[in-house]
């Protein structure tokens, strides 16, 4: 995520030390990423053209309203795509150039003007309480455990008081099934880790009022909606 500290160098702060961390896991930077993204026909269940189920539903009953958006690991573009059809003013932000060029083809064709930034959530300039909604759906469960804090950090940045954090993560079965630990000594968090509700819960409860964490649902293809049940679907309010 990070720039990683140099083989020689010693640890003299908090930052040096994450960047040390970074090292031992494997790298997933922008050209890893841009390999994801190269081929679309490869079987992904994320490579679909539809919005995630919950999203739809939330913004339908809502749960969520149209306002400034921040989605972090924007993919092909898909729901920042749908959330500028409702109004949303969106900055959508990936680590790949070619998810981006998918998702800037996806904005054209639809006539919308979602604003797509290439580069680490973690660099991104971004202004304090600025958002109404922080959509996730599947960067969360790709950041290693010592960068999670970062994580909500950020997210609590972006949000205006009372702002939404709307996410979708890989539930136990849908993970790679590694501890956090796990993680350091197989030195990779796999295809992403999983989570248990009371572990989101303990995660996310000390900065968030949690409103909602259910399973997401199975979609059929005609629905023209995203959902996989090996999937949570959260929405977390900022706490004031």
């Amino acid at each position: 995520m990070n720039d990683a500290l140099r083989p020689d160098a010693r640890v003299r702060n908090m930052n040096d030390l994450l960047r040390l961390l970074d090292t031992l896991l494997d790298r997933r930077d922008d050209a890893w990423w841009n390999g994801f993204f190269a081929d679309k026909t490869k079987l992904c269940p994320f490579f679909v053209d539809w919005p995630d189920e919950t999203l739809v539903e939330d913004f339908a009953n809502r749960v969520l309203s149209p306002g400034s958006v921040l989605e972090l690991g924007c993919g092909n573009g898909r729901n920042a795509v749908y959330m500028a059809s409702l109004g949303c003013k969106v900055d959508a932000v990936d680590f790949s150039e070619t998810a981006l060029g998918w998702a800037k083809d996806r904005a054209q064709k639809a006539r919308l003007a979602p604003r797509f930034i290439h580069g680490s959530i973690f660099k991104i300039e971004i202004t304090p309480a600025s958002y109404d909604i922080v959509y996730d759906c599947g960067c969360f469960h790709h950041i290693a455990p010592h960068r999670r804090p970062d994580y909500l950090n950020l997210v609590a940045k972006a949000l205006k008081p009372g702002g939404v954090l709307s996410l979708v993560c890989f539930r136990p079965e849908g993970g790679s099934g590694l501890t956090d630990l796990q993680v350091y000594e197989q030195r990779s968090l796999g295809g992403g880790l999983g989570y248990t509700e009371p572990e989101l819960r303990a995660i996310f409860e000390p900065g968030f009022h949690i409103a909602k964490i259910r399973r997401m649902k199975e979609t059929p293809p005609e629905q023209n909606m995203f959902g996989k049940d090996f999937l949570w679907a959260a929405i977390l309010n900022k706490r004031e």
